[in-house]
């Protein structure tokens, strides 16, 4: 989940009507020992606690041990008892079942972000493909039309609207610091491209 100020909270995935949502708590990532017990990836910490019950490659498992660090933390699940075990598992989705938390006011879940187009007035700056984690907020990561990527911040001066009803969210160009001949409007660009074709 994340709003305009940059606040945190975990991804639901899809579930079917009626039955909780799926919450990712991270990404299996290399082992660590000889016990089973493996790093996690892109951890969402407040989901994570001994005897939580996750969802691994469809497996249902309880946490035997957590260790590490909010950042790098290092997670055994039940059943998992060796190194190869955790190989095994290494880039599965760990998932938590859950009701999302009602959400407030300008508050999104991430899955409702992407794929929005990415806007400034009538310029179209390209299309949301994901939230990526920055050390002071979250950020859109967003696919320029003609390649390439840009970082939008999820704080107020950089975004002025979110609509994921309309897939659109508009932002503040002029704070981007986008070079000029990034930011033509979209009827110039239409025009440019049928001269092309022509």
């Amino acid at each position: 989940m994340t709003d305009e100020r940059g606040e945190r909270g975990p991804r639901p995935e899809t579930a079917p009507a009626g039955a909780p949502a799926r919450l990712a708590a991270g990404r299996v990532g290399r082992a660590h020992g000889l016990d089973g017990s493996f790093y996690l990836t892109r951890p969402r910490s407040p989901l994570l606690r001994v005897g939580v019950t996750v969802t691994v490659a469809g497996r249902v498992a309880a946490i035997v041990r957590l260790a590490g660090t909010e950042r790098r933390p290092i997670v055994r699940l039940e059943g998992v008892e060796d190194r190869s075990a955790a190989e095994a598992l290494r880039g599965m989705d760990v998932t938590v079942d859950g009701e999302p938390s009602t959400l407030g006011d300008g508050e999104w879940w991430a899955h409702e972000l992407e794929g929005c187009e990415v806007v400034d007035g009538d310029e179209t700056l390209g299309t949301v493909s994901r939230l990526v984690e920055l050390p002071s907020c979250e950020a859109l990561e967003v696919r320029r039309p003609h390649g390439g990527e840009l970082l939008v911040p999820m704080v107020k001066d950089a975004i002025r609207r979110i609509a994921p009803a309309q897939r659109r969210i508009e932002v503040n160009a002029d704070f981007l610091d986008l070079p000029a001949q990034e930011r033509r409007p979209r009827e110039q660009r239409a025009e440019r491209t049928t001269e092309t074709d022509t």
